[in-house]
C-alpha cells in the first residue's frame, strides 16, 4: 500500500468570514498543492475541509500520515470523538449538537477507506509544509467570487 504524507491547514478572515484551505500531498518525491475557499465559513470547517480534500485527491487506497495544526481536527479523529458524535446522532452530549456533521461524515467515510494517522504539528513554528499550507489557505480565502459554503449557511440559519 502506498504511504502518502499530507499537510493541511484552514484559515478564515473573521470567524465566520471568508475562508480557505491549503493542502500538500507528498509521495516518493512528488508534491501536489491544492487549495480552495468559501465566502462565508468558519476556521474549523476549513481545517476539516482541508483534510477531506487531501484524502479525496488520492487515486487509490493509501496509508496516510496527515499533519494538521488544528487540535480540534486531530483530537476529534485520533481520540474517536467524531465517531462517537456520529454514533449518538451527531451530538456532543445529551444537550449539545456536534458542529459540522456534514464534514465529519465525509471525513469519517474517507478514513474508513484509507488508513489514516492524524498528527498534530505546531502552527507557525517553522515547519515548511505547514507554513505553505497556511499561505495557500490565506490566498484562497482572499480570492474574489468565492462560492458559498451552503452547509455552513444552512446550519447557521438553524441556530
Amino acid at each position: 500500500m502506498k504511504h502518502v504524507t499530507i499537510y493541511t491547514d484552514g484559515a478564515c478572515i473573521g470567524n465566520p468570514g471568508p475562508g480557505g484551505y491549503g493542502v500538500i500531498l507528498l509521495y516518493q518525491g512528488h508534491r501536489k498543492e491544492l487549495s480552495g475557499g468559501y465566502r462565508k465559513t468558519t476556521n474549523n470547517r476549513m481545517e476539516i475541509m482541508a483534510a477531506i480534500v487531501g484524502l479525496e485527491a488520492l487515486k487509490g487506497k493509501c496509508k496516510v500520515t496527515l499533519y494538521s495544526d488544528s487540535e480540534y481536527l486531530v483530537k476529534a479523529m485520533s481520540r474517536g470523538w467524531a465517531q462517537k458524535w456520529r454514533a449518538i446522532g451527531w451530538k456532543r452530549n445529551k444537550r449539545e449538537k456536534a458542529l459540522n456533521p456534514d464534514l465529519w461524515e465525509r471525513l469519517l467515510q474517507l478514513c474508513e477507506y484509507h488508513e489514516v494517522q492524524f498528527s498534530w504539528v505546531k502552527g507557525h513554528a517553522g515547519t515548511p509544509e505547514n507554513i505553505r499550507c497556511d499561505e495557500l489557505a490565506m490566498q484562497a480565502a482572499q480570492q474574489p467570487n468565492l462560492p458559498g459554503d451552503e452547509s455552513y449557511i444552512s446550519q447557521s440559519e438553524l441556530k
